[in-house]
């Protein structure tokens, strides 16, 4: 006994080491098989973190756990993941940890934890998922050995919070499921697999533009029977829930080398109006406890045919109600009325021919009643549609009825009577011959508030005409803020716009007391209260710049009596706006402001990241006061408008840059301009600059000039204003002046002053008093003046240098003529006389000339010295 119990303790301890041992000495197997069969037969990367054998967690059978799971996809898909599972866990005999890498393993149970896989076929048909080896094929027939490979006999079967997707670009298909967990048990009956399955996950289905599912809740109990051998799948006892439309279907699919034979049926259980609302999303449908129904509602259907690269199968799916009513327990107003007849078939199994009917489509809410009805044929091509749609619609009484949460608050009564017939490849062509609509669409009392616009909009009423080749716009009138719009026009391709994503093309008159460009831009100062400087220059750059909306391609002809923009008030505003391609074309534009007329000719694009513009600006007998306080431009142009008071007239051709708010930025701008002064006065106490010039220049009393007919030309280069020379006469002093200027007020500017020489008057003494009138009257003197710094704190250099040097070469020329005249015609006596009576002559001649210039310098320098440095006279010298 002692002995027999020994023995027994002996192998219990023996399987003990063997429970514990074997897992690390068949762990590298397990991999090899892995790595084996990824080499063999995969053209992909497929990678793993770890693998881990136990035979403790599942016992009495191994598991095999794989983590981090890979399988990254070659070209022309390279880089792209396949699959990924965070964990994989595998239960098989421990027998199958004996075989070698070649031979088959047996699986009972699969478990995947957090799965993504994301099969894809591209535009060219190539799929993601075509990863197998090609077969090398030789000459002469091998024997074919068995190669190893995983195989399944599976008992159960788990994929845990997972997500599929699949997307075909050639088809335009996309399915998608999310938050999956999906499991079956499976036993088996002689050639013949039974799986129990139960599955719960988010589905979102579209195809081509349209979306028929979008994360809808779908909940299948489904037992399906496999025929492996003949490689049939038949659907026994099947209950679906979509959101929450319970369906009850059957049937099988088979596949064959070169076809799907499919047979299905389906049907809803029961025949509830709730099954109606059951499709609509749970996000719409909210909470439908409480809600009273009546009525029926039922979908019943079957699709069977084959499917290949030719047909489709054959299908039949009736949904009708007839009757209903519904009505939420929140709610004042209920839905009633509701008649749905439609059909969706197909007879032939071309895809081609599948349409769909809507023979009846009613509903009633509180006085107002909706009817439609027509057919959807072609669909997969070039869809007809033909539809007949009457009705009138509060709508103030939508979310009155029904749960919708608005993001803005509507009101209005529409009234529609459309009857339509057209084809979609005829609206993408632009055929609008084979468009035939008509009818009346009327919308009164409409408003619409939300928080991306500025002031509630009011339609007071619009009517819309629909004719075989245009649709009219009869007449519209609406408010905001202070703003009237009053509009007549065509639209020529709104079915175009509506369904095959075209420009909305038309062309409109626009009427208008009042137009505030500021009703239709939304202030964003709250939200710049809580950012950082950086985050309200990337919001204002890449959120709130404002765009020309892009699908607009329409021309309006405007009248607008008053336009406010920003501080300007514009009157009698008229002229034409083409939009086109988030650019605004301006054509002979034309308007009253500050006293005067502006016209305007040129674009503003918002197509790229930064706006830019390229106007041509006429201005004419504008009041230089009013355009410098209101008009930033005028101010960085000519800043010493500042002290004018009178009319400018100018034409200019600017291009540059705009902000968030469309208005030009004044150190971007480009261009030229030829301005005028008509007529203006001049006050010194208005600008630094002026009155420390007027400082400097005794002989000029600034303030009593009048300035007429003054004509120069400037030019701009990125925030940089070059004025060409020009001339001007003051008070019979000419003056040349030019140079350039920044938006940031720096100048650099120089300005020269003939100034007369009868303007000097008794400061000359002597020398002057030799010269006649005409000589008086005719001489002048340069003054230069060079002018920098900036028109707030100006530095005004008065080169006094160069003015003595002229003025005393002039003098001596003068003087030096005269003597030579004076020689010859009275002899040496003459000469002796006026230079002073000298006993010898031709020394003393020369020795006077000198004496005589030197005179002459001296007493200019002493004439101009005093000249510039005096005080004012009261009154201004006259000839």
């Amino acid at each position: 006994m002692k002995k027999a119990l020994k023995i027994l303790g002996i192998v219990f301890l023996l399987f003990i080491v063997a429970v514990i041992s074997i897992p690390f000495l068949f762990k590298d197997t397990i991999k090899d098989k892995v790595r084996y069969i990824v080499n063999e037969h995969v053209n992909a990367k497929v990678d793993f973190a770890d693998l881990d054998i136990s035979l403790l967690r599942s016992f009495p059978q191994a598991s095999v756990v794989i983590d981090e799971f890979s399988i990254i996809n070659n070209a022309p898909f390279e880089g792209d993941t396949l699959a990924y599972a965070k964990k994989i866990a595998l239960d098989m005999s421990i027998k199958e940890l004996f075989k070698t890498a070649k031979d088959e393993i047996s699986v009972q149970k699969v478990i995947i934890d957090e799965a993504n896989i994301a099969v894809k076929t591209d535009v060219s048909g190539n799929s993601n998922i075509d990863i197998a080896k090609e077969t090398k094929e030789t000459s002469e027939p091998e024997p074919k050995e068995e190669e190893g490979v995983f195989t399944f006999a599976l008992e159960h079967y788990e994929i845990n919070n997972s997500k599929i997707l699949y997307k075909d670009d050639v088809s335009e298909i996309f399915l998608e499921m999310t938050a999956l967990n999906h499991s079956g048990d499976g036993s088996v009956s002689g050639q013949k697999v039974l799986l129990d399955t139960k599955t719960n996950t988010g589905a979102s289905f579209g195809m081509g533009d349209t979306k028929y599912l979008n994360n809808n809740k779908l909940q299948l109990d489904a037992q399906i029977e496999l025929d492996l051998e003949n490689q049939k799948y038949t659907f026994k006892e099947n209950k679906a829930l979509i959101n929450r439309l319970p369906l009850e279907f059957a049937g099988f699919v088979q596949l064959f080398d070169d076809y799907t034979d499919i047979d299905l049926n389906f049907k809803t259980p029961t025949s509830d109006f709730k099954n109606f609302l059951a499709i609509i999303p749970e996000v719409y449908a909210k909470n439908l406890d409480g809600v009273t129904t009546s009525g029926d509602f039922s979908i019943d259907g079957m699709i069977k045919g084959r499917s290949d690269d030719t047909y489709i199968p054959k299908m039949d799916i009736k949904i009708l109600s007839h009757n209903a009513s519904f009505k939420y327990p929140d709610l004042p107003k209920g839905v009633s009325n509701i008649n749905i007849d439609t059909n969706i078939k197909n007879e032939t199994g071309r895809v081609d021919d599948t349409y769909v009917k809507i023979g009846n489509l009613t509903f009633k809410i509180d006085q107002d009643a909706f009817a439609a009805k027509g057919s959807l044929k072609n669909l997969t091509k070039n869809m007809i549609v033909d539809m007949i749609i009457k009705g009138s619609l509060n709508l103030a009484n939508l979310d009155k009825a029904y749960p919708l949460e608005l993001e803005q608050e509507l009101n209005g009564i529409v009234k529609a009577d459309i009857n339509t017939h057209f084809d979609m490849q005829s609206l993408e062509k632009e055929q609008y011959q084979n468009i035939k609509t008509s009818g009346t669409v009327n919308i009164s009392k409409f408003t619409y508030a939300s928080p991306d616009v500025p002031n509630e909009i009011k339609i007071e009423s619009a009517n819309v005409n629909f004719n075989p080749q245009t649709i009219v716009l009869d007449k519209m009138t609406a408010t905001t803020g202070r703003s009237d719009i009053s509009a007549t026009g065509t639209i020529n391709n709104l079915m175009g716009f509506l369904f095959a994503k075209q420009d909305l093309k038309g062309n409109f008159d626009v009427n208008s007391n009042v137009f505030a460009v500021d009703d239709f831009m939304v202030s964003s100062e709250e939200d710049e209260e809580e950012q950082t400087k950086d985050e309200i220059a990337k919001t204002a750059t890449e959120d709130e710049t404002m765009r020309i909306p892009s699908f607009i391609d329409a021309t309006l002809n405007f009248d607008t009596k008053k336009v406010f923009y920003d501080n300007l008030e514009l009157n009698n505003t008229k002229g034409t706006v083409v939009i086109k391609e988030e650019t605004a074309y301006l054509k002979n534009v034309t308007s009253s402001i500050f006293d005067g007329n502006i016209a305007l000719n040129g674009n503003v694009s918002t197509k790229e990241k930064a706006p830019t513009f390229d106007m041509a600006l006429d201005l004419s007998k504008i009041d230089i006061t009013k355009s410098f306080n209101d008009l930033d431009l005028i101010k960085g142009l000519a800043p010493i408008a500042k002290a004018l008071t009178g009319d400018l007239s100018s034409q200019i051709k600017l291009n540059g840059n705009l902000n968030e708010n469309l208005t030009p930025i004044l150190t971007s701008l480009k261009g030229n301009a030829l301005a005028e002064i008509l007529n203006a006065q001049v006050s010194t106490t208005k600008t630094p600059f002026l009155a420390n010039l007027d400082s400097k220049l005794n002989f000029i009393n600034i303030d009593q000039l009048n300035l007429k007919d003054i004509k120069t030309n400037l030019s701009f280069d990125d925030g940089q204003i070059n004025v060409k020379p020009f001339e001007f006469d003051v008070e019979g002093i000419k003056v040349k002046a030019g140079g350039s200027h920044s938006f940031d007020q720096n100048m650099k500017y120089d300005i020269n002053l003939q100034v007369p020489a009868k303007y000097l008057g008794d400061e000359v003494g002597s020398l002057m008093s030799q010269l006649n009138d005409q000589e008086a009257n005719t001489m002048t003197v340069g003054l230069p003046i060079g002018i920098s710094g900036n028109f707030a704190n100006p530095k005004i250099n008065l080169n006094a240098g160069d003015a003595v040097k002229e003025l005393t070469q002039q003098l001596i020329s003068k003087q030096k003529n005269k003597l030579k005249g004076e020689i010859v015609g009275k002899g040496e006596e003459a000469l002796t006389k006026l230079l002073g009576g000298s006993k010898t002559p031709s020394d003393s001649s020369k020795t006077k000339q000198n004496s005589t210039e030197e005179s002459i310098k001296n007493t200019a320098k002493n004439i101009l010295g005093g000249f510039l440095n005096r005080k004012k006279k009261k009154d201004t010298v006259k000839n």
